[in-house]
């Protein structure tokens, strides 16, 4: 009889000739289990998923509830469902008072694609500006976004229209024109390694886009949801964006995204066409369940509090030669090494010991943490001993 695994390369599709393949057989808060009892500590949450740990009791039970009452009843936007409505709600009353319309899909990359055709729709115009190095989702339209032109040269042609300029330069943003739709941009890159910009880039970014009438996309898929100590990151800024873009920890662990923008800009999407953006199981009852649940663990736990002092100690226990910079906000972090090769043999040596890391797309030379925000200050110290002795073993 064939094992899990050797079904696994058969029958699941892969995404490279180096799966990871590790068996786990549950999760709780923090760890995954292997089925021989061992544990590893999440250092990667499901890529930024799982900020309140693995199966959280009220997420769970919120997810029991739910499915209790019912699950899929129609197309998304035609009956009133209460998970819906009380997310939507929860989330528009925590935002500025102009993000106050969600509609809800079934991730990031949708997100992306849904806020793509609302600004197109809602300006007229057709030019969309992406940075380099930016990852906004796969799909046809998402992917025209990538600004890594490896990841995309397989699968021209792609959308037309699309600018790409250099994320936190300033002297870029006067390609920003009457002529531009949207600019979409991560309000801190992810897979460019964690790239944090300057308070004034941000700000010269959202005065342009308001001088051009252009709309101001930001892609919180990754830094959302009290990762970088705040609820969204684009607050440490004192900015507001046109459309926000939230997915992965949104959901709790279940398959959700959003975008979200003004009332009066949604709306362009209601008529000529009617029907402008449809999805089958966008905003599913048992996820936004999920999602609500989550919101308020992170909310009512008081998870953001302590992600500054969280990041300040890893930051401090991260010390090695071979360490080049530790860079990000909150817990939201990437470890610069020298090269692949390392960096390849230290999440290895991690995932050996215990410690899952990983690294980006975009950037292969730095590793990727980026733990449940309810992470202790003792699993911090046990994480980055695990961290430093596979540095030290692999330099």
């Amino acid at each position: 009889m064939l094992t899990n695994r050797q079904l696994f390369l058969l029958n699941v599709a892969q995404t490279s000739n180096s799966p990871r393949l590790l068996e786990i057989e549950r999760a709780e808060g923090l760890y995954l289990y292997d089925g021989q009892g061992k544990a590893y500590l999440d250092l990667v949450s499901g890529f930024a998923v799982s900020n309140t740990g693995h199966r959280h009791p009220k997420v769970v039970q919120a997810i029991k509830d739910q499915v209790d009452l019912y699950m899929h009843l129609s197309v998304y936007g035609e009956f009133v469902q209460t998970p819906q409505v009380k997310l939507a709600q929860k989330i528009t009353s925590l935002l500025p008072p102009s993000l106050n319309s969600v509609y809800f899909v079934n991730s990031g990359t949708e997100a992306t694609e849904g806020a793509m055709k609302l600004a197109k729709r809602f300006t007229g115009r057709h030019e969309i500006i992406a940075c380099k190095n930016s990852y906004h989702g796969s799909t046809q339209g998402a992917l025209s976004l990538m600004g890594n032109e490896e990841f995309k040269q397989a699968y021209r042609p792609l959308l037309p229209g699309i600018k790409f300029i250099n994320f936190n330069q300033q002297q870029d943003l006067k390609q920003i024109t009457t002529e531009t739709a949207a600019v979409i941009v991560e309000t801190i890159q992810g897979e460019a390694g964690v790239r944090v910009p300057d308070l004034d880039y941000m700000l010269l970014l959202r005065h342009k886009c308001w001088q051009t009438g252009t709309l101001m996309i930001l892609d919180e898929i990754q830094s959302g949801l009290g990762r970088t100590g705040k609820l969204f990151a684009f607050e440490h800024f004192n900015i507001v964006p046109d459309v926000l873009l939230t997915a992965k920890a949104f959901g709790g662990g279940m398959p959700l995204g959003a975008f979200i923008a003004p009332k009066h800009v949604m709306d362009a999407l209601k008529e000529n066409p009617i029907l402008g953006h449809i999805t089958t199981f966008g905003g599913h009852p048992v996820c936004c369940a999920a999602g609500l649940a989550s919101l308020e663990v992170i909310l009512k736990e008081n998870l953001m509090d302590a992600v500054p002092e969280k990041e300040s100690l890893f930051r401090k226990l991260l010390q090695h030669p071979e360490i080049k910079e530790v860079r990000g906000k909150g817990l939201m972090l990437g470890i610069q090494l020298s090269n692949f090769t390392q960096v390849e043999s230290v999440s290895k040596r991690c995932v050996e010991n215990g410690v899952i890391v990983d690294w980006f797309l975009h950037c292969e030379t730095a590793l990727r943490i980026a733990p449940p925000l309810i992470i202790t200050l003792e699993e911090i110290e046990k994480a980055c001993e695990v961290i430093l002795e596979a540095v030290e073993y692999c330099s």
